[in-house]
């Protein structure tokens, strides 16, 4: 299987050199832990709009260096033969002034026995690399991610023209505090993958770049715990509005459009 072992690689070799930075300067180690109704990455459901367990731990050192571990539960259907989502990353950052900083990093998305051939297809591992570079100002962040390897499997083995390492998504996001508890979190992004599909579905559509926007409304009721409130919107309905499932054609789904979510989320 094509870059099975690179993202891997790649993470921990990054996780190991945060951690040698952490035993020269002071650093800081948290967990968390949450569950939401539906987990939305870049605006698509990755639970086929069910629900997701979700947890991680991050390493923060005082030298800029930042490295951590995340997982979810997913759907079958968009991944089949995987149940979980792995994510490694590391990055480093420093500010520049009181407002302004910046971050670069290396982020993995691993789908452990994930693979096209458990829905019949030649053999294709779902596992992405991306590195990505950061700016922020105050409560605004302009991030943008590249895809080192395929964009999480696609290429011509998915029926595409061409292989999509080098697909790009660029997000602004923003954090806006309006009360000691409650704060509001503004999200736009595009997706561009870089190509599209070797024969267009029936209702003529081939190209899968889309944008997304959202909103969610936190409130912090414990120092430890939030609840959130989110709606997320993809366009593209043409392309995403009748996804088939890899484990059944005739079951399909509205993985973009207009979705609601809430979420209950720990701290420690």
């Amino acid at each position: 299987m094509k870059n099975k072992t690179l993202p891997w690689a790649a993470a921990l070799a990054c996780l190991a050199a945060a951690n040698l930075h952490a035993e020269d300067a002071p650093y800081t180690i948290s967990g968390n832990v949450a569950l939401t109704s539906d987990y939305l990455f870049r605006g698509l459901t990755q639970t086929w709009g069910g629900p997701a367990i979700q947890g991680g731990a991050d390493l923060a050192t005082n030298s800029g260096f930042a490295a951590g571990v995340w997982a979810s539960s997913i759907s079958d259907r968009s991944y089949p033969g995987a149940s979980l989502e792995l994510d490694l990353y590391a990055s480093y950052g420093r500010p520049i002034d009181e407002d302004w900083s910046w971050r670069v990093g290396l982020y993995s998305y691993l789908y452990p026995n994930g693979d096209l051939d458990e829905a019949g297809l030649p053999s294709r591992s779902f596992d992405t690399l991306e590195a990505n570079a950061a700016l922020s100002w105050k409560w605004l962040t302009l991030k943008y991610s590249h895809a080192l390897t395929d964009y999480f499997g696609v290429d011509v083995e998915q029926g595409y023209r061409g292989d999509s390492r080098g697909a790009g998504y660029v997000q602004l996001d923003a954090t806006i505090p309006l009360a000691a508890q409650w704060s509001l979190a503004l999200h736009a992004g595009h997706t561009r993958f870089g190509t599209r599909l070797a024969a267009p579905n029936a209702d003529g559509t081939d190209d899968p770049d889309y944008s997304d926007v959202g909103a969610t409304l936190k409130y912090q009721f414990h120092p430890g715990w939030s609840a959130s409130l989110g709606v997320s919107h993809a366009d593209n309905d043409d392309f995403y509005g009748r996804t088939a499932s890899f484990t059944d054609a005739g079951d399909t789904r509205d993985t973009g459009g207009t979705r609601g979510f809430v979420t209950l989320q720990g701290i420690f």
